[in-house]
């Protein structure tokens, strides 16, 4: 399951999904609203583009869709961007959305919550929040650049952040190279 919220870097969850589907990976993706006017304001995307992406999607207020259910059966769930309102919302069980109902869903199944959250700076909130899902298991992932890849582009610092989160599901790429292998 892919959540894209209204976060500046909705690239990140825009990559995911088209490498997801190079690999013939299964996808269930959920757009905030905020989310499609970023896509609009930060990239040159359509939202219909985005949502071909994915094999299936539902909108953030339809509650009746398949994966506010822990009967449906997913890996787990990457919310990329992660905004600090869908942090709050999944840390205080305020399922106001599908994505923060769906990530609800995904910590009462353990299963594998990714957030790559995006807001700097982070006020003490922020933390307390991301402790208290820390503490529950979840990877809190923000996409923080690294340089011993020697990045030449915006695309390879995108591709090392999705890369890290493909990791925590132990799914196979080549978006980045491996710390030693340079």
């Amino acid at each position: 399951m892919i959540g894209i919220t209204g976060s500046t870097g909705v690239i990140y969850g825009i990559r995911m999904l088209e490498i997801l589907k190079k690999l013939d990976v299964e996808t269930h993706l959920i757009m905030s609203e905020w989310a499609e006017k970023c896509i609009s304001m930060e990239t040159e995307y359509t939202i219909e583009h985005v949502k071909s992406l994915a094999t299936n999607t539902s909108g953030e207020q339809n509650m009746a869709s398949s994966v506010s259910s822990g009967t449906h059966r997913v890996d787990g769930m990457i919310i990329l961007p992660c905004s600090m309102k869908t942090l709050s919302a999944i840390a205080n069980g305020y399922d106001d959305t599908l994505i923060a109902r769906a990530a609800g869903v995904t910590i009462k199944e353990s299963r594998k919550l990714i957030l790559m959250v995006r807001e700097t700076p982070l006020s003490a909130i922020h933390l307390e929040n991301m402790l208290k899902l820390s503490r529950l298991g979840i990877v809190i992932l923000p996409p923080v650049t690294e340089f011993y890849t020697k990045p030449k582009s915006i695309d390879d610092i995108v591709n090392h952040g999705v890369g890290k989160c493909l990791d925590q599901f132990n799914i196979e790429h080549n978006l980045y190279p491996r710390w030693g292998t340079l």
